[in-house]
């Protein structure tokens, strides 16, 4: 039981991390809009979420997970398998935006673009935020059984 409910407080961790990545990653886009030669980056975070939280797409269909674990004797003493040091935080791969206008500068700035996916992040963020309060809230009221 208590697996399960810290299995759900850190995967809302996880999130939450992620998600006040992607809002540095628009609001330095927005800031390098009249950057010449700026590229636009952003991450999917879908893909990053799952390499963060160890699921591979099988996990996610519902099938049991077949992802081969490493024998170690020492929690930060070994590297993982993909070079790695243990423990360390799985970092999202970067994607360019593509101009969706020419521009004499170079610049892949959208700034529509840029507004509406800050504006989405932001709401998605608060939700994450509100599930981690309902998750504790939830917590606290069956330990003090009120």
């Amino acid at each position: 039981m208590l697996n399960r409910l810290t299995d759900s407080l850190n995967f809302q961790a996880q999130a939450l991390t992620l998600r006040s990545e992607r809002q540095r990653l628009i609001a330095s886009n927005i800031a390098n809009a009249d950057t010449p030669g700026y590229v636009a980056r952003d991450f999917n975070f879908a893909s990053a979420l799952r390499d963060a939280t160890g699921q591979s797409s099988a996990a996610a269909s519902g099938l049991p997970s077949t992802k081969l674990q490493l024998a170690t004797t020492s929690a930060t003493g070994h590297l993982q398998r993909d070079g790695r040091p243990a423990g360390a935080r799985v970092e999202p791969d970067m994607n360019y935006a593509a101009a969706s206008q020419t521009n004499l500068d170079s610049n892949s700035v959208d700034m529509d673009r840029e507004r509406a996916s800050f504006a989405d992040n932001t709401v998605r963020y608060e939700a994450t935020l509100r599930f981690i309060n309902g998750s504790v809230r939830t917590l606290n009221t069956a330990i003090t059984g009120q």
